[in-house]
């Protein structure tokens, strides 16, 4: 599984990983977050990897994501969370079925989810309507939404050796994911469901306004304030993110209850999550009660099993 996990990161996207790949065990995890000071993470796996995979072998690949990040739960008690791993959820059923079993019999802390699933003109986005019974659950259960942006690539081939999609266009992807679900009305439809985008939400902050006004000329019913208080509605996390011009932008687009701290290892190396958690303690280090609320009050807020963690 971890070979094919690799592969699948790194497939058509130009990037490399650190050390040759994202070899996640709870030791290298474990090790990572008590050289950062952190005291406990939430595993994801983001990524639409099992669209490869026959129909049947996706639903025992996203089981097996979700018991081995249960186990991971178990065995280092305080230490780790995790978000539930769907199998490609143009299956509905199967999507559904998963989510059940991880909320209910694995105690998982809330899904993961990637803004398009497949390409081309077979591409699904979130807001779409086969979508909709997979909202209507997660509402239901209020659930936390961890929404990251797919390696999609672009139309044209990478600029460079030093910009592949990781870099040049998940961040986006991130960006068209929230402003999908605005404005096809998924966000106010469903408000229950919180949603946290990854990466300071990519581009999300700058281009809203932009959403707000040519989306409403074009026929969405939602007006340009509207639109831009559904934006506003989303929680943001800091992996990769965390560097001046970023957090100026957070802070003036949502209060400082709607950041979270991110890191985005395996992915990245603990140097490279270093270099931006410094960023964000360098931030906010003239207010500590701020950076006490992005580096874990709000996340606690949002999860309590975190709160317990840090009162054990």
């Amino acid at each position: 599984m971890a070979e094919f996990v690799q592969r699948g990161l790194i497939a058509n996207s130009g990037w490399t990983f650190p050390g040759g790949g994202p070899r996640w065990t709870p030791a290298t995890s474990l090790a990572f977050m008590d050289g950062l000071g952190i005291q406990t993470a939430v595993l994801s796996l983001p990524s639409d990897l099992e669209s490869s995979l026959p129909t049947p072998e996706r639903r025992a690949f996203a089981r097996e994501v979700n018991t081995i990040s249960r186990q991971a739960v178990d065995d280092h008690p305080g230490r780790f969370g995790f978000f539930a791993h769907l199998p490609t959820p143009t299956d509905v059923d199967a999507a559904l079925e998963e989510l059940t079993y991880a909320l209910d019999e694995l105690d998982a802390d809330g899904v993961t989810l990637t803004n398009v699933y497949g390409t081309g003109e077979q591409a699904r986005s979130l807001g779409d309507d086969m979508f909709e019974p997979l909202w209507a659950e997660l509402d239901r259960r209020h659930a936390l939404v961890f929404v990251h942006g797919e390696q999609t690539p672009g139309r044209n081939r990478m600029p460079n050796r030093f910009l592949p999609t990781p870099i040049s266009e998940v961040p986006n992807e991130t960006y068209k994911a929230a402003a999908d679900l605005v404005t096809s009305g998924r966000k106010r439809q469903y408000p229950n469901a919180r949603i946290v985008l990854s990466h300071s939400g990519g581009s999300t902050p700058f281009l809203a306004a932009r959403v707000a006004v040519l989306s409403h000329y074009l026929g969405c019913e939602l007006s340009p304030e509207e639109i831009i208080a559904d934006f506003r509605t989303f929680y943001f996390e800091t992996a990769l993110s965390g560097f001046e011009t970023n957090l100026v932008a957070l802070e003036n687009f949502v209060p400082p209850e709607r950041i979270l701290f991110g890191t985005d290892f395996p992915a990245v190396s603990p140097q490279m999550a270093s270099w931006y958690t410094t960023n964000v303690d360098t931030y906010f280090a003239d207010r500590p009660e701020v950076l006490a609320q992005v580096m874990h009050g709000n996340a606690q807020t949002l999860l309590p099993r975190l709160s317990v963690n840090a009162a054990a």
